[in-house]
């Protein structure tokens, strides 16, 4: 069984800064793309950025610049640095993780629960 565990959520200020972490956990064999998604209220999920087997990022045009995507395979351990925040960010974000677990012939597709930022002042 894979958990995928966001945490770092929380409530800030109009230009500040939040860092989301998740944590992987389960028998992984091992880990391929690694996402961040966010679904404001009223709206889809949307693709905030993603790293790749290679560690190559990519970003939606509304966060380039501002966020950071990184990734600890040692320890499973995925992140995301948010800066100069804006209430548009606003949303509850979302890890996924594209993971081969021990058992299984291939990749399966893994979300977290998700975590809250709001962006306020």
């Amino acid at each position: 069984q894979v958990q995928l565990v966001e945490s770092g959520g929380g409530s800030v200020q109009p230009g500040g800064s939040l860092q989301l972490a998740c944590a992987i956990s389960g028998t992984i064999l091992g880990i391929g793309g690694m996402r961040w998604y966010r679904q404001a209220p009223g709206k889809e999920r949307e693709l905030v950025a993603a790293i790749d087997n290679d560690g190559s990022t990519d970003y939606s045009g509304s966060v380039k610049g501002r966020f950071t995507i990184s990734r600890d395979l040692a320890k499973n351990m995925l992140y995301i640095q948010m800066n100069e925040l804006k209430a548009e960010d606003t949303a509850v974000y979302y890890c996924n993780a594209v993971i081969k677990t021990y058992g299984s012939s291939w990749y399966n597709d893994y979300w977290g629960q998700g975590t809250q930022v709001t962006v306020s002042s």
